[in-house]
């Protein structure tokens, strides 16, 4: 291993024994970052890291401590961290005279593999590119979408808070006072992600579910997941271990329908019954990930989207198909559920999943 990426897994190994949950493949995630940035800029280095090493918001402050202990010895909050600049400058140093010129050819082109990666269909990928897909999931950074909340909050400006200030000139005994404000706040929308695990979504539904644990991870409280196509199984509990390999194997365990058939329409009526009508959907953001292809009969199938349509803040569909050449609408599932949806998505490659989580950020 070259002395850069000693100086980096030396800091990762310091964060881990900090209390972080530091895996062998955030570190390697956070090794390539690095290299596609500049290891020589303090700043890349700390915004690297705390992308591919931090798990959450919580880790944040213990991150900024380590990294200002292991590199600087100066707060990371400073514009100009010289001293962590110079400490990778001199590894660089050391490992650009062992390399010499092939280093930045080599930064090219593990650049350019990652970025055609984040675009390739996932049913297309070989093992080891799948394994690697795995480690890209980490770069998502998903955002909850928000609703205006019931409750008024004080605030410099808005409408005026009648209460609140007659109780300032109460205080001022009559005597003008000033004039108080507030503004309604803002809620995490709720997100329900319902993932079709038929046969014939067998190759996109391991990477499907990698997306949802990132949602879920972004905000446990507020992200439903559950899987459909013979039955329909809630996996939330499952994905909000933090772990993504720990969280598919818990899932794979409790969804006794793998690549079994297709009877979207049955299960939706299910879902709607035994959850949605009960507030699990009520304007809520629900993301339907399927290809469309029904077994039972699609008027059925168009018959519950409708009626979650009228529950939901907003229905988004993804098709893994709908973003490949020559695609149309045309199967009988799509048919009957499109004058219903607010969009039909693609969902076929790395790039196309961050499309959709814009998407559920701006519903």
């Amino acid at each position: 291993m070259n002395a850069p990426d000693l100086a980096l897994t030396g800091f990762a190994s310091a964060l881990r024994h900090a209390g972080l949950a530091v895996t062998a493949d955030r570190v390697q995630l956070f090794l390539r970052a690095v290299a596609a940035l500049d290891a020589g800029a303090a700043a890349d280095v700390y915004w690297a890291g705390r992308s591919a090493l931090c798990s959450g918001p919580d880790d944040t402050a213990r991150y900024d401590e380590v990294f200002a202990a292991w590199f600087s010895g100066e707060r990371v909050g400073r514009a100009v961290r010289r001293t962590a600049t110079t400490t990778m400058q001199a590894a660089l140093d050391v490992d650009e005279s062992a390399e010499g010129e092939d280093s930045g050819q080599s930064l090219t082109v593990s650049a350019s593999t990652t970025e055609v990666l984040r675009h390739r269909d996932v049913a297309e990928l070989s093992a080891a590119d799948r394994a690697e897909l795995a480690r890209l999931f980490g770069t998502l950074r998903p955002r909850v979408p928000v609703r205006r909340a019931a409750r008024r909050r004080p605030s410099h400006r808005g409408e005026i808070d009648p209460r609140r200030t007659l109780r300032a000139q109460l205080r001022q005994v009559g005597e003008p006072a000033r004039v108080l404000y507030r503004r309604r706040g803002t809620r995490p929308r709720r997100v329900v992600v319902l993932v079709d695990v038929s046969g014939s979504m067998r190759p996109y539904a391991d990477s499907l579910l990698r997306l949802a644990h990132t949602l879920v991870q972004a905000a446990p409280r507020s992200v439903e997941v559950f899987t459909i196509g013979t039955r329909l199984t809630r996996v939330t509990p499952a994905l909000r271990h933090r772990d993504p390999e720990f969280a598919l194997r818990l899932a794979g365990d409790v969804v006794p329908d793998w690549s079994g058939g297709t009877r979207l329409g049955e299960v939706l009526k299910v879902f709607l019954d035994r959850w949605g009508q009960r507030g699990t959907a009520r304007r809520a953001v629900v993301v339907v990930c399927s290809d469309g292809w029904e077994r039972g009969d699609a008027s059925q199938l168009g018959d519950q989207v409708a009626r979650l349509a009228s529950l939901a803040h907003r229905v988004v569909w993804l098709n893994p198909h709908r973003g490949k050449a020559g695609y149309a609408p045309v199967q009988a599932g799509i048919v009957a559920v499109l004058p219903h949806l607010n969009d039909l998505v693609a969902g076929h490659s790395l790039a196309s999943f961050a499309d959709l989580l814009e998407v559920v950020a701006d519903a």
